[in-house]
Formats: structure tokens, sequence, C-alpha cells
């Protein structure tokens, strides 16, 4: 591997201070996994590794395990002797995460290190705007800078009405339009990428992620699938995650868990920050834009500023985000507190109940 792919894989810094100066460790990347096992990009190729004993003790939860894109330190940089061992993992600059299959509060770690994230829509279909307000929330809280990819341009004849739509929702995010059937339809994402730079394409099946990999491969790597003519939805095509570096430069996560990704942390301050510049407004601080007098949200709606479907999605998210991970008896429990929240609480609740009926009684 010589010094350009080494940079462009982000190899070719200098390891941190304390950890393989003395060449007892080699800087890698994870570049996939199956179940306990990692394959790790290093300065000499690719190698099969393990995490060591003391990285398993050590380890809080599945998020504390190496993912792809990860950056570790590894005991060798080739595959004689055995599996490599995994000593450590090195801080992450962003991180997509998704609730762990079968739990309600571990998390797991999909993707690690994504400098842009696109987040891609398919032109063909009616698009939905309430889906891209979801993954902007969990693009924005992963650290990751956000885009967003129209596909299928080709199969669209309002195009101009769909991006001032999609406009109005992405507020500070640029806007792609691509198309897979020319030569050049994808060069518009091609210009996100750089040397050492790596992305991640979210959105759901069918929309073409896999059509664009290959097109910045420069070779059919990626299998594409068939929309079904009944629902338009896509098959998922991708199995397992994946690192992919560029010929060109740059470097493609490839994970089929980017669907699953919950809003547990989601930064929807950024993604409405429309509606929280507006609230910023209202008489009231604490107002719920549910009639209160001064609301200058539920004003904006009436002068056609702000339309009522976004409003309820945010609404709908945040209360989403609020119940992320609980099981049904916590979330019972948090929709009876925000109940009686305007009382002051449950206990409060109780108690403005049982002196209202000791009046009632005369005593």
């Amino acid at each position: 591997m010589n010094a350009k792919e080494k940079e462009n894989l982000g190899l070719g810094g200098n390891l941190p201070a304390g950890h393989g100066g003395d060449g007892s460790c080699h800087l890698g990347r994870v570049s996939s996994q199956t179940k306990d096992l990692y394959r790790v990009i290093t300065g000499r190729g690719e190698v099969t590794a393990e995490v060591s004993g003391r990285f398993r003790f050590a380890a809080e939860g599945p998020a504390d395990y190496p993912a792809v894109g990860d950056f570790v330190l590894v005991d060798r940089d080739d595959d004689e002797g055995g599996h490599a061992i995994i000593h450590c993992l090195l801080p992450r600059k962003s991180v997509f995460i998704r609730k762990a299959a079968g739990t309600a509060k571990e998390e797991q770690v999909v993707a690690a290190n994504v400098d842009t994230v696109f987040i891609c829509l398919s032109l063909d279909r009616d698009g939905n705007l309430r889906r891209i307000e979801r993954y902007l929330g969990v693009a924005w809280s992963s650290g990751a800078l956000p885009v967003i990819v129209l596909t299928k341009a080709d199969l669209c004849d309002d195009l101009s009405d769909r991006l001032t739509r999609i406009e109005r929702i992405a507020i500070g995010v640029d806007i792609v339009v691509t198309s897979s059937q020319t030569d050049d339809g994808w060069q518009a994402v091609r210009a996100y990428l750089d040397w050492g730079r790596t992305v991640a394409f979210i959105g759901s099946s069918g929309v073409g992620k896999s059509t664009l990999i290959n097109r910045l491969v420069g070779r059919d790597l990626l299998a594409t699938g068939e929309i079904r003519a009944g629902d338009g939805r896509g098959r998922h095509t991708t199995t397992r995650r994946e690192l992919i570096a560029l010929p060109e430069g740059g470097v493609v996560i490839d994970t089929p868990g980017m669907r699953e990704l919950g809003l547990d942390g989601a930064d929807l301050a950024r993604t409405f920050a429309d509606i929280d510049d507006l609230a910023s407004r209202c008489r009231f601080r604490d107002c719920s834009h549910s009639g209160e007098p001064g609301c200058a949200v539920e004003q904006a709606i009436g002068d056609g500023r702000l339309e009522p479907e976004r409003l309820a999605s945010y609404r709908k998210l945040k209360k989403e985000a609020r119940y992320e991970g609980l099981n049904s008896r916590q979330i019972e429990e948090e929709k009876i507190t925000a109940m009686f929240r305007s009382l002051g609480g449950i206990k409060n609740a109780r108690r403005l109940g049982k002196e209202k009926n000791r009046r009632r009684h005369g005593y």
C-alpha cells in the first residue's frame, strides 16, 4: 500500500502517544465484521483480527466494540502467526448508533468516522418528506455532514416542485440530483469525495444506493435489486457492513443497518431549526403551540409560512425520541407523567385530587 492509499484510509498519521511508538502496535481500520472477527486494513494489507481479553473485559456494551470505519491498534500488520489482536479502539469523530437487537437499552455502532452521509430519496416515488426529517435528525446527531441525494431524476416530471418542497425542510443542507441513465449522472456525488474522506449512504431499499456506489467504484461490486411492481419498494441488496476504498479517492461505508437507526439523541434542533426559531418568539417560554395566546408557531401556520404537517412531524419525532429504548411499562409511566406535567407532576396531581375531595365532603 502506497502513501496515497494509506492517506485515503486515514492510516497515514502517527500513532497516538504511548500507543505503539516502540513498534508493538500498528494502526488499522476496520473494513468488515463477521460475528467476533474483524477484517482490519493496515499499512501492509488486510488482516483478520479479534479483540483482546483485556479489551473484552473492559467493554461495558456493544457500542464499546469496534465497528466498520473504526480506527484500531493491532499487534501485527500481516496474517502470519494467526489472528491479529485488537488492543485499543481510537476515539471516534462521528458515529451512527442503533439499538442492539433484542434489547431495550444496549446500543450498537453501525458505522464510525463518517465525514459525509448521503440521504438518498428516489424521485420516481411521491417522496416522504417526514422520512427525510427523521434521517436528518439522525445524521446531524452523528457528527457527520448530511447531504440529500435525489436519485432517478430521469423518471421525475415535476423536479422543480419537488426540489422546492425538500428545500423547505432541509435547512442548511446541500441537495444534489442524480440519474443512473447517463454516464455522468452521478458526478454530483463524486464532488463530495476526496482523498481521506469517508461517506455513507442511508435511505429506503430500492432508491439506488448500490447503483451509486457501483458507479463510484467503477464496477458492479454490489448487487442491485429490482423494484416490486405492487408497492414500488425494493429489496435489501446489502447483507453485511463493508468499507470500500474508491479508486479516485475517498472511502464508502455500505451497511444494511442504516435503516434501523433510532432517534435516541437525534439532533432535532438542527433538523427543525425553523420551528425552534419561531418558538423563541412565542409569548410564553413553555408554549406547547396548541392554542396559547401569542404563539408564533401557530401564527406562522396561519400565514402559510409553516406547514401543519411539519409541526406534526416535529411533535411525533420528539415523542419518539423520548420513548426510544424504553420498555412498555416505562413508556406508560412517561405518558402518565407527561399528562400531569402541567399540574406539577403525578404526586402534586394526587395531592390536588385529595384536597378537592376533602372540600367536596366538607372535611
